[in-house]
């Protein structure tokens, strides 16, 4: 895919409707007030509004840009993610959020983002309403990451991400049940999660294909 092709198709995903929002797979589904829900975080209190931005460097060899997290950090230490975090009340919705945390965690200048839009909602087993920005970078940007919050930043490469083989189910057992989620090969880092989930997505999106992603 060239990088004229990829700008195409990632302008084609990013116009479409987003639809159902998706979250947290389960073996069996939980259910409160009559209904199923995703996670028990859904039952407990409101989903807290968050926001992502997802990065493709266009370059002649394409990528998705991702961060690993701080050891220290209190929520999601050393996991792998992608530039965002919660919509503060000052945000003016999910882009202005996620260009402000990818500023604050890695220095990347809203000048720098090229937004191309929403893709569909993802709902966490931590209760976090979140949704991903889609949008173009330019090659050989240079990045400063927060020393407190970013221990590295890299890319996932588009070939990777269009192999319908790459991604893989696994399967824990956490707090009493069973929970299978998508796991990402790389050679250093561990991705998996809601990183791995809204790589997927996007991954079908990329083939033209409907998402594997099940809604538990």
């Amino acid at each position: 895919m060239t990088a004229a092709e990829l700008r195409a198709r990632l302008t084609e995903i990013a116009a479409e409707a987003p639809s159902a929002e998706h979250g947290d797979d389960a073996v069996a589904p939980m259910t409160c007030t009559g209904r199923d829900v995703i996670t028990t975080a859904a039952c407990d209190k409101p989903l807290k509004p968050a926001a992502v931005l997802v990065p493709v460097v266009l370059s002649n060899a394409p990528g998705i840009l991702l961060t690993k997290r701080t050891s220290h950090l209190a929520q999601h230490a050393g996991q792998i993610s992608f530039p965002g975090g919660r919509i503060d009340p000052e945000d003016s919705g999910p882009e202005a959020a996620a260009l402000r945390e990818a500023w604050e965690e890695i220095g990347l200048r809203a000048r720098s983002v090229e937004i191309l839009g929403r893709m569909r909602n993802y709902v966490t087993g931590t209760g976090y309403r979140i949704t991903p920005v889609l949008a173009l970078l330019p090659p050989n940007l240079v990045f400063s990451p927060s020393p407190h919050e970013v221990e590295a930043v890299f890319e996932l490469p588009l070939e990777v991400v269009l192999d319908p083989d790459a991604p893989r189910r696994q399967r824990q057992h956490v707090r009493g049940s069973w929970r299978e989620y998508w796991v990402w090969p790389h050679p250093e880092h561990y991705i998996w999660g809601a990183t791995a989930a809204i790589l997927v997505d996007l991954a079908e999106r990329l083939r033209g294909g409907p998402s594997r992603e099940r809604i538990a």
